[in-house]
């Protein structure tokens, strides 16, 4: 049996070889629970070593896989970008002395060019290499992003026209009377867009400092924070201040569904899978999804629920989540991919603890253009704050794109 090579041992690898190591805890893993279910049927019951060594294996593999993450994401960062506009080259240099001496006379300068101005609680545009360098590090760090239709807006709310049920139609004789049929009633969502900020703090050595680029510097420091913070609200918003997560809107059983909720496929046991076939759940999630919608579909959940689906199998003997076919590619269940959000809830009682839908199509992100920031040198001294802002918004525009899995028995 091959050895599994725990996260400690390949931190310094190169990515290539981190990937390697995580099929061969794959590999480890399939033959250790094997080995485990095996046990179960001859023995009617589990060797407590056997469970402790899958156990073991699944962590480091979870290990590993937030590894790859991690060497993934440092890698898609690219340098900021020049652009050799004068204009844009203009405000580079008027940002930098703002950002680095509280310089406002260039930025007012250009904003008067531009008959712009700032807004009612201050600040100015970040130039639009960083603007762009967040809104790519944001993509690549924030799940749902990822998965979501993303719209830009110069306003406070997008409002989106929608119709719930399209024209009827009906099948008529030649020479039969043709009544009129019914006329689809337009409905309209709306998205407004939350304020989300950083305030990261800078010493006047930093600032002073001529080889630090302040732009990419601003950038690297609130890209991370704004991600978690968008990531835990697209998922479970709740409040008035930021956007509405998916989970926050009425879950109703999927026989029940109606536009405006979620529809859910509950597992029938309390706080769990069912302990025969629970793959049924999984299938009868998928199917209950219409087949337009099915395409482009992901499974949504967080790292520990992957971590228990890994077990599972078909009547082949297949297992049903398989491992990603290559670097930058995801992990996959029963053929759709596996993505992880990490603010999806654990598996408990009533939980929802699994998604599954085309979120594409089930839910917009809405990002008002432009980042601020507002320099502010009083009220942290001897630092700097840069109080770094933006708007964003979401919400479900498709109710019938999404389905849930409820950990319970109806």
């Amino acid at each position: 049996m091959s050895q599994m090579k725990v996260a400690p041992e390949i931190k310094s690898a190169p990515i290539n070889q981190a990937f390697e190591d995580f099929m061969s805890s794959f590999e480890a893993f399939k033959e250790a629970n094997d080995r485990r279910l095996g046990e179960i049927e001859s023995k009617m019951g589990e060797d407590a070593v056997t469970r402790e060594k899958v156990d073991r294996i699944n962590r480091a593999m979870d290990a590993q896989s937030r590894l790859i993450d991690e060497m993934q994401l440092k890698k898609a960062r690219p340098s900021l970008g020049r652009s050799n506009a004068l204009a844009a080259s203009e405000h580079k240099a008027a940002f930098e002395n703002y950002i680095r001496r509280g310089d406002e006379q260039g930025l007012r300068a250009l904003e008067a060019k531009a008959i712009s101005t700032t807004e009612s609680d201050g600040g100015y545009l970040v130039p639009d290499e960083t603007d762009t360098e967040i809104g790519r590090r944001l993509t690549a760090v924030s799940p749902i992003r990822q998965l979501a239709t993303v719209r830009q807006v110069s306003g406070a709310v997008l409002k989106k026209p929608f119709i719930a049920s399209g024209f009827t139609a009906g099948w008529v004789g030649e020479i039969a009377d043709r009544d009129q049929t019914a006329t689809p009633d337009i409905s309209e969502l709306s998205f407004p867009t939350m304020e989300l900020y950083a305030m990261p703090a800078a010493s006047a050595s930093l600032l002073d400092d001529a080889a630090v680029d302040v732009e990419s510097w601003i950038a690297s420091e609130i890209d991370i924070a704004f991600a978690e913070q968008e990531s835990a609200a697209f998922i479970n918003g709740n409040t008035a201040t930021m956007p509405k997560g998916f989970l926050s809107y009425t879950n109703v059983a999927d026989s029940a569904w109606e536009w405006g909720k979620i529809g859910y496929v509950a597992t029938g046991a309390d706080g769990a899978f069912k302990a025969a076939d629970p793959s049924d759940t999984l299938i009868e999630t998928i199917y209950s999804l219409k087949a337009a919608h099915r395409q482009n579909a992901h499974f949504v959940m967080n790292r520990k629920t992957q971590g228990m689906i890994r077990k599972f199998k078909d009547d082949d003997g297949n297992y049903l989540w398989q491992p990603p076919a290559g670097l930058g590619q995801s992990a996959s269940l029963m053929g759709f991919p596996v993505t992880e959000a990490e603010d999806m809830p654990d598996i408990a009682t009533d939980e929802t603890a699994i998604a599954f839908g085309d979120f594409a199509a089930g839910y917009l992100v809405v990002d008002r253009t432009g980042v601020r920031v507002l320099r502010d040198p009083y009220s942290a001294k001897p630092y700097v704050l840069f109080y770094t802002t933006k708007r964003v918004g979401g919400g479900v525009q498709n109710f019938e794109a999404i389905k849930l899995i409820k950990f319970g028995e109806a």
